[in-house]
């Protein structure tokens, strides 16, 4: 495969939200769909004990929050899906604010029962100033929920965008059913009570069809409404403008429950962008140049373990990678040499190095070496 298919192929995006809304459910939804993980943990649960694959750390796992962004990624319909898991909390957002830099495009997860908050708007604030593309991901519809156009209303005139709902829920709350698919033209419907496991039905049915009631009963002349009044109040959905940032595509679900995660994730690789190139004051950057501009990622791999990566900013790819025990300067060395070795010595002499990642990166030892 050549460089520039490899580039093609991949899909990296940030999950962002008020606290509480649900990033890190949908993380872990998203892995169990693309098969990274085969069971889901849980932010919040009793009844499972398995935690966030993403919430590694011990106060991650005794708040339920995440504290730092985590990347993971996995295989997905060709592509290689690159997911960044962010902090909420305001108090860590310096850590998303930089994430936002480092990614293609954005998914935007809000609560149901509450509308847009503060810290998405705040976040929104930046996507918007970057024209960054984003998704929405409205979750939590298996609880009493706002109307889902009063949702919709909000989203626009809150984060200041258009919206185009290409997914549309089946009721809420305890009558919750499940949701119709806009984009694909099916219905969703989730009979088990299995929270952990990606099973789910998917049956391939028009709005018009008398079967539709023998699936979801009393709702079906209900969502044949909300389509045709979906249909008639949003302009048809427009990829250029979704990628410009003016146009924001809208889904419903609720995570924890995988309804709505699958239809998310389909459309997503379809619709969302690759590497683009990059508008700077000088030029703009082709994600496939040979010169190198890199992100310096510092991420726990595990609860024993500390990861170093180097990132390429405009082609995504990791040039430089190091894991170790400890903070120490040794592993981001080892991480900055690995990437200093896939340019040439004359560009590497050009590169300037911006020390924002905390002591190890700007000691003696890192300029020494």
């Amino acid at each position: 495969m050549t460089l520039q298919e490899e580039i093609t192929r991949r899909r990296t995006f940030a999950i962002i939200s008020h606290p509480d809304a649900g990033k890190t459910t949908l993380t872990e939804k998203l892995l169990l769909f693309g098969g990274a993980i085969h069971v889901a943990g849980a932010v919040k649960s009793n009844k499972i004990k398995k935690t966030a694959t993403s919430d590694f750390m011990e106060i991650e796992r005794q708040r339920g929050i995440s504290v730092a962004t985590s990347v993971m990624g996995f295989e997905y319909g060709g592509c290689k899906i690159n997911i960044l898991d962010t902090p909420g909390h305001e108090d860590f957002a310096e850590d998303t604010y930089r994430t936002l830099t480092a990614v293609d495009s954005v998914i935007i997860v809000i609560d149901g029962a509450k509308g847009v908050e503060t810290q998405t708007r705040r976040l929104m604030n930046v996507c918007r100033m970057r024209k960054t593309p984003v998704m929405v991901y409205i979750n939590k519809l298996d609880r009493p929920s706002k109307d889902p156009f009063d949702l919709l209303d909000e989203v626009e005139n809150e984060l200041q965008i258009k919206v185009r709902p290409l997914a549309f829920p089946i009721s809420n709350g305890p009558t919750f059913k499940g949701v119709y698919n806009i984009f694909e033209q099916n219905l969703s419907l989730f009979l088990s009570d299995e929270r952990l496991t990606a099973d789910a039905e998917t049956v391939d049915i028009k709005l018009d069809s008398p079967d539709l009631e023998k699936y979801i009963g009393r709702y079906a002349q209900q969502l044949r409404d909300d389509v045709e009044l979906v249909d008639g109040v949003y302009e048809p959905f427009d990829r250029e403008a979704y990628l410009r940032g003016e146009l924001a595509p809208v889904f419903f679900g609720s995570a924890i429950n995988n309804f709505g995660v699958r239809e998310l994730l389909e459309c997503f690789i379809n619709i969302a962008p690759s590497p683009r190139p990059s508008t700077t004051s000088q030029r703009p950057i082709e994600p496939n140049e040979q010169k190198m501009t890199g992100f310096v990622f510092h991420h726990w791999v595990n609860a024993n373990n500390i990861a170093s990566i180097i990132t390429d900013a405009y082609s995504h790819m990791i040039v430089g990678r190091a894991v170790g025990p400890t903070l120490e300067t040794t592993y981001p060395l080892k991480a900055l040499r690995m990437a200093l070795s896939t340019i040439d010595n004359e560009t590497a002499a050009m590169l300037i190095h911006h020390p924002d990642r905390g002591c190890q990166y700007c000691s003696q030892d890192m300029y020494k070496n």
